[in-house]
């Protein structure tokens, strides 16, 4: 009987916590379909402001951008995040431990800290603000997913697979390109997925290091807050959301978290 309550009791405190979590966002994209500008009830289904949001080009640069930072990031990220997870796969070397103890910091550290750090250090190498700046600060931000996410996925591979194809002549890059990159495609998926999603929702790095007027789209949504909120960023808000979930979703689908699917 003890243990029927407690698993009703762990239910209902699991759907109290996801309700705490995801009732703002279901009401602020609820209201994103209303008419009213000023969120007055009974509700009345509306698309205008998505339409308006298609005719706002401030919003729809700046979407583009975001975009554009974040691919280039996952490119970037994900290229040096996966050779980085082989080569410590592969090889032996002193402080290697160091070296991935040192891979989780930048994803504990408060990125308002990290942005800052990064703010003084472009400044004080003469690089300043700009989109290289950003793009630099979001793949340091991205790469540790990438290495985590495909080193979980390495953790399973049998290293004797790699042997027994130099055993049989084959050389380090076939290798790499016929034994070990099959295996690891499912990881390299998921990280590139997670470096973009970090790229794209990223807003404390993109505002220390944005020029002015070159912002990304979550500095434009802020930025937009502090003149005046309008149910257009409800409408931006709830694509952003969505695809952002569904990015993470299928990227928790193809990593497993390092297990067999």
């Amino acid at each position: 009987m003890s243990g029927v309550l407690l698993t009703r009791l762990g239910k209902l405190w699991l759907l109290s916590i996801l309700f705490f979590l995801y009732a703002p966002i279901l009401v602020m994209a609820f209201m994103s379909f209303n008419a009213s500008q000023y969120y007055q009830l009974p509700f009345e289904f509306s698309l205008k402001w998505y339409e308006k949001l298609a005719l706002n080009t401030e919003i729809l640069d700046a979407a583009t951008r975001s975009i554009a930072i974040a691919i280039v990031t996952t490119v970037v990220a994900t290229v040096l995040g996966t050779a980085a997870s082989v080569a410590l796969f592969r090889f032996e070397f002193r402080g290697k431990r160091f070296l991935q103890v040192m891979l989780f910091p930048p994803i504990a550290i408060p990125w308002l800290i990290t942005g800052t750090a990064m703010l003084i250090f472009f400044f004080g190498i003469g690089l300043g603000r700009g989109t290289p700046s950003v793009i630099i600060g979001h793949v340091a931000l991205a790469i540790p997913y990438v290495i985590v996410v495909v080193s979980a996925r390495l953790a399973t591979f049998d290293a004797t697979l790699e042997e027994a194809a130099r055993s049989l002549g084959a050389n380090a890059w076939t290798v790499t390109r016929r034994v070990t990159f099959p295996w690891i495609v499912p990881g390299i998926i998921a990280g590139a997925l997670f470096a973009f999603a970090v790229s794209f929702d990223q807003f404390v790095i993109s505002y220390f290091l944005s020029e002015p007027g070159d912002s990304t789209l979550p500095v434009l949504i802020y930025t937009s807050i502090r003149k005046g909120f309008t149910p257009e960023i409800n409408a931006i808000s709830t694509i952003i959301i969505s695809v952002s979930m569904v990015v993470m979703l299928i990227a928790a689908r193809f990593s497993n978290f390092g297990g067999e699917r």
